[in-house]
Parts: C-alpha cells; sequence; structure tokens
C-alpha cells in the first residue's frame, strides 16, 4: 500500500496557509478602510478592536506602509496613529485656497517653537527665553488651530498652567514624533538659525510622551473653571 499520510499532511498545511494569508489579506482591507474613513490619525488601538482578535495590527500597517510608499498618497504614522497623507513632493498640487490656514505671526512662530522643543513649559518660561511678554492672543491662535494644549500644573507656587504640543501639531508639520523635529544643523541649513551663535548653544530635547513629569499635577475640571474652558458647574461654555 502507498502511504499518503505525508500527502495528506502537505495538502492540509498548504490549505491552512492560504486561509492565513487571505485572514492577512482581509485584515489589511478592514485596517485600509478604517483609516481611509477617518479625519483623524486612527490608534492601532482603535483598529486592534475591530480586527480579529490575535492580529499583528503593528505588522499590517508596517506592511500598507510600505505598499502606499511609492503613490501619490502615503500611509504615515503620527505618534502611534496611523493616517492618509498626500504624498510630500506633490503637496504643491494641492490646492487649499478656501481653508488656507491664517499664517502665524513672528511672535506665534517663537512661542510656537519654544513650546515644542522645550515642553513642558509655562508662560513665564516662554517669556523667559524670549525675553519679551507673550499676549494671551498669541496662545490662543496657537490653540484654537489645535496645535497647542494645557498639559498639567507645576508644583510650584502659583501654580502656573504647563503647554505642550499636539498629535495634530505633528501632523500638520508631517512629524511622526517630537523627536523628528528638526535639530541644531538642519535649522542652520535651513536658514532659521544665525551663524553667529554662541559655541555652547544646543537644541533641547522635548518630552517624548504624553505622561505627566514629576512636578506637574494634572488638570482638574476646576483649573478648567478658573482657565475659562468650561463654564461654573462643568457646563461647556457656548
Amino acid at each position: 500500500m502507498i502511504d499518503l499520510r505525508g500527502e495528506e499532511d502537505f495538502e492540509g498545511n498548504f490549505e491552512g496557509r492560504g486561509r492565513d494569508l487571505q485572514a492577512e489579506i482581509e485584515a489589511e482591507r478592514i485596517a485600509e478602510a478604517l483609516v481611509f474613513a477617518s479625519s483623524q490619525p486612527v490608534s492601532e488601538g482603535f483598529l486592534a478592536e475591530r480586527l480579529p482578535e490575535k492580529t499583528d495590527v503593528h505588522a499590517i500597517m508596517l506592511r500598507l506602509k510600505e505598499q502606499y510608499a511609492p503613490r501619490g498618497v502615503n500611509l504615515v504614522q503620527v505618534e502611534g496613529a496611523w493616517a492618509f497623507r498626500t504624498a510630500a513632493d506633490l503637496s504643491f498640487v494641492i490646492r487649499r485656497d478656501d481653508n488656507e490656514v491664517k499664517k502665524l505671526s513672528r511672535a506665534a512662530l517663537e512661542v510656537l517653537a519654544i513650546i515644542a522643543y522645550h515642553q513642558p513649559v509655562t508662560r513665564a518660561e516662554i517669556e523667559d527665553i524670549r525675553g519679551v511678554q507673550t499676549s494671551r492672543g498669541t496662545l490662543d491662535v496657537l490653540m484654537e488651530a489645535g496645535w497647542v494644549r494645557f498639559r498639567g500644573r507645576r508644583r510650584t507656587p502659583g501654580r502656573p498652567v504647563t503647554l505642550g504640543t499636539t498629535r495634530d501639531f505633528l501632523d500638520h508639520f508631517g512629524l511622526e514624533e517630537l523627536r523628528d523635529l528638526p535639530g541644531l544643523e538642519e535649522l542652520k541649513g535651513a536658514g532659521l538659525l544665525s551663524g553667529r551663535i554662541p559655541a555652547n548653544f544646543n537644541i533641547p530635547s522635548p518630552l517624548m510622551n504624553d505622561e505627566l513629569t514629576e512636578d506637574e499635577d494634572p488638570i482638574t475640571q476646576m483649573d478648567l473653571e478658573e482657565l475659562g474652558l468650561l463654564a461654573p458647574r462643568g457646563t461647556p461654555e457656548d
């Protein structure tokens, strides 16, 4: 008699691999659809809740990222979340005249840069770095753009509010994470730093996550009311 068990095992393994491959392809399609349908970057946790159990979400997203790399639309990672964005070399063909963001003033750009590189930072610390007073209107513009947020309150006299950047800030400027902010040489090459800077000048390293530092307390509802973000009794302002 001819032993066909080896052939049966091979066929079973082949069929099993085929099913696994089909499941991966289907998971990729679902993940692709979820990110495409969202107006905001989508977290891997959100995707994991909607994909089959035990799906390696990160591996799937990396494969999709590679597939979209040569296309006009790229899949990009923004602080652990994923979004589709126009390829950087094609951004000039996309016209946004109708909803173009108002250009920031020099003061707003300076404040945004200080917050990005020095976060968590207080308003007093920003003013100390700039050497001039910072108006509330400048911070309002950055917050309305969705690029700056209140982080917490510093454990010092007066409990000043600490400021930091948002995921929208990273998304707008095409950064995956804060460590992708341009360094000293890049800033020099872009003409954003004077060639006559001090020899010991260094670019600060911002905090790489959203966790509060040891000298920060979380912002409470009472703090939000005090800051004018909530009406008394926790009712959102109109």
